[in-house]
């Protein structure tokens, strides 16, 4: 007996037998039941998602010799005839291989004749957009006024290239990319009826490589028991694919991580030998880095399953993942473009290290003088800084080098100073410079931040803040933050008012410089003021 390959084999036969598009069926079976029926239809999708399937079926519930309704007999000859492809009132037309505008013609000549032996005369026209101009033409009248015994089913995978006076005419129904679990789903089901040994993470590998497309996935799955000698095994599938071990995955991003680049050059070694698709590795990568943002971003999201990746998410930095994402991104678009994809892999992976951020080297070991001066004394002189700056990561632990700086009680210590000393940068140091130093003791530091910068602080600024202050003055010490008029200056507005008056200083040196006076005598010039600056 000759050999029916899946696709074919577990092509549905019923509404029931579909994979996803319930928007599509819904929409279908009422039309159906309630016989509202229209005489053009109009199936869109990418490849292998079930419009010429959909629309063979359509035609088994208009021509089932029970009546029309969703749910035709499927042991009518009507119905066994359209299964097997032998139904003389059901004419599929490949618009591929007739393009030609007499051929359009010809087709359309035979519309008024009435079906042989079913209710409907039925036109499955595929791929429709291959049409050529003139052959829209010639099916247009007809598309619009058939006879009532007849009905277009029209398939395409690029609706974009219809013209809209058919679009017009149709009623168009979009299929969907069918889902990873979805493909899943129905491949487990005919391999428990085909009874193939297999496991999980094969079927799951083989439905990520369809791409929404069941056809293909079907296909892949035919390829893979032949490859595994009628079994589906992980290890196998993998080969046959080109992908690799998720474990190696998790190497590398382990490796990211900790940014070792010696182990990543030796682990992209090891999997060279097994002569990967780059490419394919690149977008497991992503994937994984997915997921990891999603379980920083949400916690333990039900889609991640996987506890070595959690632990991985909680290792690395926020800001690290998203710029892990974004490099794999563009290395996948410039993979194509490197003299060889092994290179380009390679290269993908040090851009992630070379342009994570910075860590700054840790403090001396050394403690820095204490801090003894309190308002009564006066201004005292701010403490060595450390070298250690603002953490990379949000939390509340203290370096295990150096001695945190004593925060003694009272207010007064210039704020400018402790910014300064705490090695603040970036956004950090900006938060801090509109803040005001309003009291502080061994236990408690309050600063007053402006309102009107109240945006820039949010529940991540100000742990970040807290562990600089904590990492600073010691674990003990609790920052508060309220938002409240300031009662002095901040640093940011003694700065300006202090660039405002060397501004103004300039300005009169200028107007008053003997030189610059006479050549606005001689020359009747104009001083302008504003082109003036103060370099710093």
């Amino acid at each position: 007996m000759t050999y029916q390959v899946l696709a074919r084999k577990w092509r549905p036969r019923s509404f029931g037998d579909m994979v996803g598009q319930t928007h599509v069926l819904t929409a279908l079976a009422n039309a159906l039941d309630s016989e509202r029926l229209h005489h053009a239809y109009l199936f869109t999708g990418t490849r292998g998602v079930g419009k010429t399937t959909l629309a063979r079926i359509l035609a088994k519930c208009l021509n089932c010799e029970k009546g029309v309704s969703a749910t035709p007999c499927g042991e009518c000859s009507a119905c066994i005839a359209i299964d097997e492809g032998r139904f003389v009132d059901l004419i599929e037309v490949d618009a591929a291989s007739r393009a030609r505008v007499e051929e359009t013609r010809d087709l359309m000549d035979n519309v008024q004749y009435a079906p042989s032996s079913g209710r409907f005369k039925v036109y499955l026209i595929d791929e429709v957009h291959m049409f050529s101009n003139h052959s829209f033409n010639a099916l247009l009248k007809t598309l619009e006024e058939p006879p009532p015994h007849v009905k277009f089913l029209l398939a395409t995978t690029e609706p974009k290239k219809l013209p809209v006076t058919i679009l017009s005419r149709c009623l168009q129904f979009n299929l969907k990319h069918l889902t990873t679990e979805q493909i899943g789903e129905e491949l487990a089901k005919i391999l428990e009826k085909e009874q193939v040994t297999t496991d999980e993470a094969s079927v799951k590998l083989i439905a990520a490589a369809a791409n929404g497309s069941m056809r293909d996935a079907l296909s892949l799955l035919d390829q893979a028991i032949s490859y595994g000698n009628g079994e589906l095994r992980e290890a196998q599938v993998r080969e046959m694919l080109g992908t690799i071990d998720s474990t190696q995955i998790m190497g590398f991003l382990d490796d990211l991580i900790n940014g070792d680049a010696d182990a990543l050059m030796q682990r992209v070694d090891a999997m060279a030998e097994h002569n990967p698709d780059y490419d394919a590795v690149l977008a497991e990568l992503l994937a994984k880095l997915h997921d990891m943002a999603v379980a920083q971003a949400v916690g333990e999201a039900d889609n991640i399953i996987d506890a070595g990746l959690i632990a991985l998410a909680e290792r690395a930095q926020r800001e690290d993942v998203q710029l892990y994402y974004q490099i794999g991104l563009n290395g996948r678009r410039d993979l194509a473009l490197a003299p060889d994809p092994r290179m380009g892999f390679e290269m993908t992976l040090i851009r992630m290290l070379a342009f994570r951020p910075a860590e700054l080297p840790e403090p001396a070991a050394s403690p820095p003088p204490a801090r003894t001066g309190k308002a009564a004394t006066g201004r005292q002189s701010a403490p060595a800084a450390p070298a250690q700056a603002e953490p990379r990561a949000a939390g509340e632990e203290t370096l295990q080098a150096g001695a945190p700086v004593r925060l003694e009680s009272g207010p007064g210590d210039d704020w400018q100073q402790i910014i300064d000393s705490m090695g603040l940068t970036g956004l950090m140091r900006e938060i801090a410079g509109h803040c005001v130093l309003k009291e502080h003791d061994e236990n408690r530091m309050h600063l007053v931040l402006a309102p009107d910068k109240e945006h820039l602080l949010n529940g991540s600024q100000k742990e970040k803040l807290q562990g600089a202050v904590r990492r600073y003055f010691g674990d003990q010490v609790r920052l508060v933050v309220s938002v409240e008029e300031p009662e002095q200056e901040t640093p940011a507005q003694r700065r300006s008012r202090e660039e405002e008056e060397r501004l103004a200083a300039a300005k009169e040196t200028l107007e008053n410089d003997p030189n610059v006076k006479e050549m606005i005598d001689t020359f009747d010039a104009t001083l302008d003021k504003d082109s003036v600056q103060v370099r710093s």
